[in-house]
């Protein structure tokens, strides 16, 4: 068998490389803990289910997310080997400045690489996701995709239905469906772990991919160090010690993987900036009837970042002269609302500063929030301060810049074909995909990423 390694071309990719690996496992088992980060490692090896993962694991404590570090960006890295300018997958969220409520991501044709998946499939691997987050309609064997519904016609049950096979999901939903209240936590957790017992059990995948969003949702409605966060990640340990069972009574684990990682990590808040409303003011959009009727600039949140887009008819031929008078006004607003202490805005990136740190690079500016601050996508307030625990992202949230060790998270692999001991190299969630590629033996193709050898056993 080979490992396919990496070495970098003039365009900054990684090209597969042919290099010997003895063998590679039969099953992998990839868990994502989202907003779990580098800081959570004490509490975690201290929990047993945990500790036992993490003790002989191969353990890199310095992961560094994507930019914005927003989940759907984060988790298609992981899939991709690539940053989310070349995987397509930017934001949560599609850019629909006229809808309150835009739709997310959740569909395999946004994204423009391959896929861990997809290539497992090809080698003949059966293939399973749980909530992970852009794999509707992927064409997956066992999967439940992750979609956040928008509108007030569309049904839950049906739409996931409807992006994924529809037999397995009735079958779960029928099974394991009383335990779900919408999308609440940790009634979700419960239900989606339940549902990963019994595929487990009745089919047991060759590559598994499963996203478990407890502490994540208690922080972002409590805050990064409340006591329900620290609640969240003891269920997750109990939740990890039950599939860990399964595993152990469906398969050899001697050829089992199983890994943990986290996708970014979160910053407590309290203030929000809604640079919408400041573009309504200086008439670079239009609202009528509390909604966006017109714009020619669109401060599209990332929660911690904010992406600053031109309507793409100035781009038009005939249009340049209008281009120009909008985005010199746009920066007259952005210089002015920079230079107050009281309001958010940390740094200022243009579009093409922003592709290099991996973000749209299409995007007119790109804006990093301060310390305690975060962006929101509101026109009817400059300001806005989060009105009790149940407003979304109220207290804690994601979305910076991925720097400093404070705000990293981590990846652990501990099985088949893996080499104990801690890595003390810093790496990113696109080196995670490309490493998971070389475990399982499969080729990406083209990646930003490149394997982590000390993770791997030759």
């Amino acid at each position: 068998m080979t490992e396919k390694s990496r070495i970098a071309d003039k365009s900054g990719f990684w090209r597969a490389e042919e290099k010997k690996m003895e063998r590679h496992p039969k099953r992998v088992m990839v868990i994502s803990f989202d907003a779990v980060g580098s800081a959570d490692l004490a509490d975690m090896q201290k929990l047993p289910h945990f500790q036992s993962v993490l003790e002989d694991a191969a353990l890199c404590r310095h992961v560094d997310s994507v930019y914005p570090s927003l989940t759907y960006p984060a988790h298609t890295s992981i899939m991709t080997g690539r940053m989310p300018k070349n995987h397509g997958v930017v934001n949560n969220i599609r850019l629909q400045p006229k809808r309150e409520d835009p739709d997310w991501i959740y569909q395999r044709k946004y994204i423009k690489s391959p896929t861990l998946y997809s290539k497992a499939r090809e080698k003949g691997m059966k293939t399973a996701g749980l909530l992970w987050p852009v794999i509707g309609r992927s064409g997956m064997d066992y999967y439940v995709p992750e979609i956040m519904v928008t509108r007030k016609w569309q049904n839950q049950i049906l739409a996931n239905a409807l992006n994924g096979p529809i037999g397995y999901q009735l079958g779960l939903q029928r099974r394991f469906g009383h335990l779900r209240s919408g999308i609440s936590q940790p009634e979700l957790d419960d239900f989606i772990t339940e549902c990963a017992l019994y595929t487990i059990r009745k089919y047991n995948p060759d590559l598994f991919f499963l996203h478990l969003t407890d502490v994540d949702t208690m922080r972002h409605q409590y805050g990064v160090h409340h006591e329900k966060a620290a609640e969240a990640l003891r269920r997750h340990d109990k939740r990890l010690g039950r599939i860990l069972k399964a595993l152990e009574e469906t398969g050899d684990m001697e050829e089992t993987t199983v890994v943990l990682l986290g996708d970014h990590y979160q910053k407590d808040v309290s203030r929000a900036a809604c640079l919408n409303y400041a573009f309504r003011k200086a008439g670079l959009l239009e609202v009528r009837n509390d909604r966006i009727k017109s714009w020619r600039a669109f401060a599209q949140n990332c929660d911690g970042s904010c992406y600053v887009y031109l309507n793409p008819r100035l781009s038009r031929k005939g249009a340049k002269d209008e281009a120009e008078a909008v985005k010199k006004r746009l920066l007259e607003v952005i210089h002015r609302l920079s230079e107050k202490e009281n309001f958010g805005i940390a740094k200022v990136f243009t579009g093409k500063e922003a592709g290099k740190l991996g973000a749209d690079p299409t995007c007119f500016l790109m804006l990093e929030a301060k310390e305690g601050w975060y962006f929101s996508d509101e026109f009817s307030q400059l300001i806005k301060k989060p009105e009790g625990a149940e407003c979304h992202r109220a207290w804690g949230t994601h979305g910076f810049l991925p720097e400093g060790e404070e705000y990293q998270t981590f990846f652990a692999m501990n099985g088949c074909c893996v080499r104990p001991g801690i890595v003390e190299a810093e790496m990113a969630l696109w080196d995670e995909g490309a490493t998971l590629a070389a475990l399982i033996g499969v080729d990406l193709g083209e990646t930003d990423g490149h394997v982590i050898r000390e993770m791997l056993e030759r």
